[in-house]
């Protein structure tokens, strides 16, 4: 590619060109996954202020870690929307785009004459993604939205935790990655449809809390036909039998989900307890849910009376699924990170080698790869509004003084 196109990248989307306006964190992984993959990200930042992301810690070096991962494979030019002649200027970069991904609270690109029908007339073959809290339409529209909102407001939230408990939140920001997720996976969609049925592009209208409520698997078939209302349940779960987080002799826990009848007689060949593997009473999951308590002691029972690595090689021989909870320690030195390659150690030029997450999924003709750093804030100014655009020194220059780069 030339420097117009940003460096040469290998992957499926390198004829792809992303303008990304997002903040935080679901808009703009969207972008980062298909970075990941090749495309030619451009990250549109507010000058002198940027992603929030950025102002996240924990840092290194007065870099932000979370930045340095979700940055990654972005090129960062600075423009205020708010100005009439930034809007110009991302029309301009607008003209030459696949797909603009935007986190706004809705009706803000109307304001700034940048909505997608303002947009498409610039560029009829644009894939617009506006991710927002609660969508671009609805009574609840203009209520900013979150990660944990989305997870209350979903569902998730009511689920997740014990009974006596108030309810939780995940330990990761789920809602924003499954909703980043989500969001490329549209992308994709669209821009197939836009190449196989006629060339134009089209809106995608993306909430959180809808990503959440996607996943929340038999619920509201279960409340419509059996009037049924899920409760929080701890680390049982109705779909495991036995099933539970156990705690092992040496203070770890380990995880076990048991639902198949065959699955169910392995495990108790596995403890030493074929008995309950031919009883009768317990031949069905259904059987077996009824007695969860009693059969989650059983396992407890001897998974705390041995050493947890007796545990686990009795588990593999008779091909139970399990894992142990792992820490991010215990992920730095598991040999099953290590061969899949799922720890990438990446040159930063300001804080040095950092060790992040590989590129998922993996592609055996078109991998994804890290191929550049988390730019910093208008690093690629000159490269892309002169080399894209054609912009001189001296409009450059007149732009950075009105502050509108």
């Amino acid at each position: 590619m030339s420097d117009a196109q940003g460096p040469a990248r290998s992957g499926p989307l390198t004829a792809l060109r992303v303008l990304d306006l997002g903040t935080m964190v679901a808009g703009p992984v969207a972008a980062t996954l298909m970075g990941d993959f090749g495309a030619d990200v451009i990250k549109i930042e507010q000058p002198g202020v940027g992603d929030t992301i950025r102002g996240l810690g924990p840092f290194v070096n007065e870099e932000g870690l979370w930045w340095t991962v979700e940055g990654r494979n972005k090129r960062s030019i600075t423009l205020d929307l708010r100005q009439e002649a930034g809007q110009d200027l991302l029309k301009r970069l607008v003209a030459d785009a696949d797909v603009l991904v935007e986190n706004f609270r809705p009706g803000t690109l109307e304001r700034w004459g940048l909505d997608y029908e303002a947009l498409a007339r610039v560029n009829p073959g644009l894939v617009m993604l506006s991710v927002s809290g609660f969508g671009q339409t609805g009574p609840n529209a203009q209520r900013a939205g979150y990660d944990r909102i989305a997870l209350a407001f979903s569902g998730v939230m009511d689920m997740t935790g014990f009974p006596d408990r108030p309810p939780v939140r995940v330990g990761v920001s789920v809602a924003d990655y499954s909703t980043a997720t989500m969001g490329a996976f549209a992308v994709m969609m669209a821009l197939y449809h836009r190449d196989t049925g006629g060339g134009r592009g089209q809106h995608i209208d993306l909430a959180l809390y809808e990503s959440m409520f996607r996943f929340t698997d038999s619920m509201c078939a279960a409340y419509d036909r059996l009037g049924m209302v899920r409760k929080r349940t701890g680390n049982v779960h109705q779909a495991a039998a036995p099933g539970k987080t156990f705690p092992t002799r040496d203070g770890r826990y380990i995880i076990l989900t048991i639902s198949g009848d065959t699955l169910f007689r392995r495990l108790m060949q596995a403890i030493g307890r074929p008995d309950l593997g031919e009883d009768p009473g317990l031949a069905t999951h259904e059987q077996r849910w009824r007695r969860i308590e009693e059969l989650n002691q059983v396992v407890e029972d001897w998974i705390a009376a041995r050493p947890v690595d007796a545990v686990g090689q009795a588990l593999d021989r008779h091909g139970i699924p399990f894992s142990l909870v792992l820490s991010v320690e215990d992920i730095f030195r598991d040999p099953h990170y290590a061969a899949r390659g799922n720890l990438v150690t990446t040159q930063h030029p300001r804080m040095g080698p950092v060790t992040m997450q590989g590129i998922v999924p993996r592609l055996s003709g078109t991998p994804g790869e890290i191929a550049c750093a988390a730019p910093s804030l208008g690093q690629h100014n000159a490269e892309v509004y002169g080399g894209l655009l054609g912009l001189d020194d001296a409009a450059l220059a007149a732009l950075q003084e009105r502050a509108v780069i």
